[in-house]
C-alpha cells in the first residue's frame, strides 16, 4: 500500500511539474510572477493528496475544491500534451525564419574596372561589409519576444478550454441521470416472460458530495419506471452506515413487482461491507452475495444471480466473487441474468453459460478520454457488449467518483427489457 501511494504521489508530482514548466515557466520572466505561480502550482499538487485522504477521514469541506482540481487539473495536462505538437511545429518554423533572416541573401560583387587601380600597383577597392554570420557559426535563435508570446496563447488556450470543459462535465454529473432504455433477446426466456423490465442502476456513490436528495431523485426515476425487478448493482456509498445511512434511507421506498436487488461493488469493501450488507437488507433489497433467486413471473421462471465483487477477494471481511456457488448446480434450460458489479466478471461467468450479465463500475468512463484507459481492464466501458458468448449491458451509473464531473459519460439509470426469440 505504502509504494503504492508513493507512486500516487510521484505522478502528481510531475503531473505538477509539467503544469508549472507549460503554464508558469514558459509563460513569465524570472521574477515575482514566477515564483508566485510557482508557489500556487505546489499548493495544489498537496492539495491532491491531502484531498484523497482527509475525504476519506470525515474533512469533506476539501471534496468541492480539491476534486474540482484534479478535474481542471486532468484536463490542463491532456490539453497541453495535444498543443506540444503544433507548439513545436511553429517553434521550429520561427527558427528557420530567424536564421534565414540572419544569413540575408547572397551579395553581389562591385563592379570594378578591369586593370584598374592593380595594373599601376595599387590596392584592389574595398569590399563593401556584409551582415551575415562568420563562416562556421550558426544563427541566433528566433526572438524570445515571440517564444514568449506562442507559450503564453497556448497557456491561454489550454486554460480557458479546460475551464470550459470542466464547467459542462460539472453541469453534467450533478444534474438529473438520464434514463435510457434497452431491449436485450435472450435465446431461453419463455414467450410468456417477453417484455420482463428490470431497472438497473449502478455507481449511486453517496458519500461527500453526494447525500439524500440524490438517493430521492434516483428511487423516484425508478418507480416512475413500473418495473418488475429492480437490481442495484453495487459501489452504493463512499462511507461508513453511521456517516451515509441517513443517506441510503430513500432506497426502502423502492417498486417493483417481483423484488429489489443488490450486489457488493468495490467500494463497499473500502465502507464496511458487511454493516452495509445489513443495511441494505433492512431497506427491503435483497443481497445476492454469491446466490441466485428463482423470479416465477407470468408463467415462466427466470434465474436472477448475484456475485460479490471481485476485489473482495483478499479482504478477509467477505466471500470472494464464487460463480460456482452463484450458477452452479441449476437448470440450464431456464434464463439466468447475473448481477456482477465489474464487467470483468463475465469472463468467469460465460463459463456457467450466463445468458446476460448486469453490471457498472466503470461509469462509461467518466471523463473522455479517460474511457481509452478503462477499456484496457474491462471489456466492456458502456453499453451492450459480449464476453465468450455472454450478453453484458454496462450502465453508466448514477453517480461519480472523485471529481464531480462527467464528460461523455452522462448519469444514467437503464430499463432493461427482456425479450423472447
Amino acid at each position: 500500500m505504502a509504494t503504492f501511494l508513493g507512486f500516487v504521489v510521484l505522478v502528481i508530482g510531475l503531473i505538477h511539474f509539467y503544469l508549472w514548466k507549460r503554464l508558469v515557466r514558459d509563460t513569465t520572466r524570472p521574477g515575482r510572477w514566477r515564483r508566485v505561480g510557482g508557489v500556487a502550482i505546489a499548493a495544489l499538487a498537496v492539495l491532491v493528496p491531502v484531498t484523497l485522504a482527509g475525504t476519506r477521514n470525515g474533512w469533506y469541506w476539501l471534496a468541492w475544491p480539491g476534486y474540482l482540481w484534479v478535474a481542471l487539473m486532468f484536463y490542463l495536462l491532456v490539453i497541453l500534451l495535444v498543443l506540444e505538437v503544433p507548439t513545436a511545429v511553429v517553434r521550429l518554423v520561427q527558427r528557420r525564419r530567424a536564421r534565414s533572416a540572419a544569413v540575408g541573401p547572397e551579395p553581389e560583387p562591385e563592379p570594378a574596372l578591369v586593370g584598374a587601380a592593380t595594373a599601376e600597383g595599387g590596392t584592389p577597392p574595398p569590399v563593401a561589409p556584409t551582415d551575415a554570420p562568420p563562416a562556421g557559426t550558426d544563427a541566433p535563435d528566433h526572438d524570445p519576444s515571440r517564444r514568449l508570446l506562442l507559450a503564453r496563447g497556448a497557456a491561454i488556450f489550454a486554460g480557458l478550454t479546460a475551464a470550459g470543459v470542466t464547467g459542462y462535465g460539472v453541469r453534467t454529473a450533478i444534474g438529473p441521470p438520464q434514463l435510457d432504455r434497452v431491449q436485450i433477446p435472450l435465446a431461453k426466456l419463455p414467450r410468456s416472460m417477453d417484455g420482463l423490465r428490470i431497472a438497473t442502476v449502478s455507481d449511486i456513490h453517496l458519500g461527500p458530495l453526494r447525500g439524500r436528495a440524490h438517493t430521492e431523485r434516483i428511487v423516484a426515476m425508478i418507480n416512475r419506471m413500473d418495473a418488475d425487478l429492480v437490481a442495484v448493482v453495487g459501489d452504493l456509498v463512499d462511507g461508513t452506515v453511521a456517516e451515509l445511512g441517513e443517506a441510503a434511507e430513500p432506497l426502502r421506498d423502492l417498486q417493483s413487482r417481483y423484488g429489489s436487488f443488490f450486489v457488493t461493488g468495490n467500494h463497499e469493501y473500502y465502507s464496511g461491507v458487511e454493516e452495509w450488507v445489513r443495511e441494505v437488507d433492512r431497506l427491503g433489497l435483497r443481497v445476492l452475495q454469491n446466490e441466485r433467486q428463482e423470479i416465477q413471473a407470468r408463467g415462466g421462471v427466470l434465474d436472477l444471480a448475484g456475485v460479490n465483487d471481485v476485489s473482495a477477494a483478499g479482504t478477509g471481511v467477505a466471500a470472494p466473487a464464487d460463480y460456482a456457488a452463484a450458477l452452479g448446480d441449476r437448470d440450464p434450460s431456464r434464463p439466468v441474468v447475473l448481477l456482477a458489479h465489474q464487467p470483468v466478471a463475465a469472463q468467469e461467468a460465460a463459463k456457467f453459460g450466463v445468458d446476460l450479465q448486469l453490471s457498472g463500475h466503470t461509469h462509461g468512463g467518466q471523463m473522455v478520454p479517460f474511457n481509452l484507459a478503462v477499456k484496457l481492464e474491462q471489456p466492456v466501458v458502456s453499453g451492450l457488449g459480449e464476453v465468450d458468448g455472454t450478453k453484458v449491458y454496462v450502465t453508466n451509473g448514477a453517480g461519480f467518483w472523485g471529481p464531480p464531473v462527467r464528460v461523455g459519460a452522462p448519469p444514467q439509470v437503464t430499463l432493461v427489457e427482456l425479450r423472447a426469440p
